[in-house]
């Protein structure tokens, strides 16, 4: 085994009388892709929320290379190096595509993510040419002077990738990244994210799609009511009877 760069130890969460998250210990192997599958509504979500300082859990820590993020807020997580992509894409609509490729680049390096950097912003050569490349690598190019706002939901998803890429994130989450998209894009899509991978990136995936995880995943974990049920090689996972029972038996949350 290689070197262990997330670890999420312990970790809890409830709302209410819900408990979405019960003792969750997940551990990340660098560079790889660990892909986290399970019926809906087991808690998947929220456990990125908690990666990402959107939710404080009740108990239990995450810790990124030897940086605990429990407790930080999510654009001191950027910093360090963590992006997502989540299940309904956050982007800019009313700006263009070239723009909500740059804008998290800007933020970044100013460290400020107010809007008044907007003005001027394409004349940020450096940013604008890296920007219209990583556009390009997500099949997007041709249109990058539309509005973000008029892409279809495949596309949007495709945009915000490109948002998480240009920050250069040393760990990758995405929610269901290709939830919306045709066949022949989810297709590019895969072999986009595979052509991360070699550059070393470590990514935890969120996917419905047993063709995308299959696909890509180095590990598979399975979350059902709230606890990882089973985790291990994609092709043992698939055959774990409990794994057949969480998702036909009926665990729901």
């Amino acid at each position: 085994m290689g070197n262990l760069v997330l670890h999420l130890d312990s970790i809890q969460k409830s709302f209410g009388g819900l408990r979405a998250l019960v003792n969750v210990n997940l551990h990340v192997e660098e560079g790889k892709t660990h892909a986290i599958i399970g019926p809906n509504g087991a808690g998947k979500s929220t456990l990125l929320n908690v990666c990402v300082g959107r939710l404080k859990p009740d108990s239990g820590t995450v810790t990124f290379d030897r940086q605990e993020l429990t407790g930080k807020k999510p654009h001191e997580i950027a910093q360090i190096g963590v992006a997502r992509v989540f299940q309904t894409p956050e982007i800019f609509q009313d700006l263009s595509l070239l723009e909500n490729v740059m804008i998290p680049a800007l933020a970044k390096r100013d460290g400020s993510f107010r809007l008044s950097f907007y003005q001027g912003i394409r004349n940020q050569n450096e940013i604008r040419d890296e920007a219209e490349q990583i556009l390009e690598d997500v099949g997007l190019q041709e249109h990058l002077d539309q509005n973000a706002g008029s892409l279809s939901r495949g596309d949007k998803r495709r945009l915000e990738l490109g948002m998480c890429l240009i920050l250069h994130p040393r760990l990758l989450l995405l929610d269901e990244p290709t939830a919306g998209m045709s066949r022949h894009d989810t297709n590019r899509t895969i072999d986009l994210l595979k052509q991360i991978k070699e550059g070393g990136m470590t990514k935890i995936i969120i996917e419905h799609d047993m063709h995308v995880v299959f696909s890509l995943a180095d590990k598979v974990s399975v979350l059902a009511r709230g606890k990882i049920i089973a985790s291990g090689l994609p092709g043992d996972v698939r055959e774990d009877p409990v794994v057949k029972e969480a998702y036909l038996g009926g665990a729901h949350e």
